[in-house]
């Protein structure tokens, strides 16, 4: 089968050729963006969900979507080394530039770029890396106390008074949100807080681990009245089926119906693997329909390619106690498990793990609900190159 006309893309927020699965998160988007624009008040969104679930192609379409309804969208994505402060600013100059450009433009425009070049001078005092150039006094007492948690709100608020007076509406999606700092976190509630409060047009998509709504709640305790956390997850196998046939039949191609079971039945559904198996039967098909024994000669090289591109770039980050900790749990079985299994396991005491375990939550490589889960204990039926596993 010609492999340029492959439709599967495993990669790091790449779109899928069928977005199966995830009607209710989109709907949930819509109606969001719609009563917000409005100006009826909604609970903003923050997807939650391990890493390869779609998080990221999610926000994307999101994206697209608000744009189509006629908002202006900020995109970022957060990471440990940026300041959420140097992160927004530029973007937010750009979009405040570009109301003001439109004809008409009114006194909040023109303050809102004063008010963000009060925020600009502070963020300077503080972390001495912001200079983006705006040409405009700053307004003096707004958004510069160097207190994210007083001048985010203000700022948010000058920006979403302009937008309202220019009738648009802004979203800002950010993702990779959990890297934020506690403070930056909480002044990214407040912020948005303060945007339901005054039914102005600025809202917030994000997406992040699923410690995020535990760190949101830690930060402010109405952060679940302020948001909802849809969880991002492996699709059923009628939307995997999906996933995988309808963009084969719009090649003109198919897969056999056993195929695409077994296909399911070693990735559980989740999405990125879905992915790497369509893309390695169909490179590995002579013909179609994609056979059983075709998915079952492409398996050796999806699980190589896992090891060396999915589960290595994390595993390597790890520190040899957290390499351990996460052997412990994969000897255990598919969990979830409790702490105390794990140190029984390493011969350690229980109170000497908290901080691996900590670590290990925050890098994405455990999942807490009430126990503890191994994310990559879903899958040590698939032997490495060698014929050990993954851990």
């Amino acid at each position: 089968m010609d492999k340029i006309k492959n439709p599967f893309s495993p990669g790091a927020g790449s779109p899928p050729p069928e977005l199966a699965g995830r009607d209710g998160i989109l709907e949930q988007a819509r109606v969001l963006l719609g009563r917000v624009k409005a100006g009826r008040p909604e609970k903003s969104l923050l997807l939650t969900g391990l890493r390869g679930v779609g998080k990221t192609v999610l926000l994307n379409e999101i994206e697209r979507i608000a744009q189509r309804d006629g908002y202006r969208t900020i995109l970022v994505e957060a990471h440990e080394g940026k300041p959420l402060a140097v992160l927004l600013a530029p973007h937010l100059r750009r979009l405040l530039f570009d109301l003001d450009r439109l004809a008409g433009a009114g006194n909040k425009v023109r303050r809102g770029i004063s008010v963000l070049k009060s925020f600009i001078g502070a963020v300077m005092i503080k972390v001495g890396e912001l200079d983006i150039g705006l040409d405009i006094e700053p307004e003096k007492g707004a958004a510069d106390s160097g207190d994210l948690e007083v001048d985010l709100p203000t700022l948010f608020t000058a920006v979403g008074e302009a937008a309202q007076e220019r009738g648009t509406a802004v979203a800002l999606l950010i993702d990779e949100i959990q890297y934020f700092k506690s403070a930056e976190l909480s002044a990214l509630i407040m912020a948005m807080h303060k945007m339901q409060q005054r039914q102005l047009p600025l809202v917030l998509v994000g997406a992040g681990l699923p410690i995020l709504p535990g760190l949101a709640g830690e930060s402010k305790s109405y952060a679940e009245r302020l948001f909802s956390f849809p969880d991002v997850g492996p699709l059923p196998e009628v939307d995997a089926t999906r996933a995988l046939q309808e963009p084969v039949q719009v090649a003109g191609e198919a897969f056999d119906p056993e195929a695409l079971h077994e296909i399911f039945r070693m990735t559980r559904g989740y999405p990125y693997f879905l992915q790497e198996w369509g893309y390695q039967a169909w490179n590995h098909a002579i013909r179609s329909p994609i056979s059983l024994e075709t998915v079952m000669e492409s398996s050796a090289t999806v699980s190589h390619r896992l090891d060396e591109n999915f589960f290595r770039v994390r595993f390597d980050r790890l520190t040899p106690r957290e390499k351990k900790f996460l052997r412990a749990m994969a000897e255990l079985g598919s969990g979830p498990h409790r702490t105390g299994d794990i140190a029984d396991k390493l011969n350690a005491k229980i109170n000497t793990l908290g901080p691996v375990r900590a670590s290990l939550i925050k890098k994405g490589m455990v999942e807490w609900h009430l126990l503890w889960l191994p994310v990559v204990a879903m899958f040590l039926d698939f032997p490495t190159s060698d014929g050990t596993r993954n851990l």
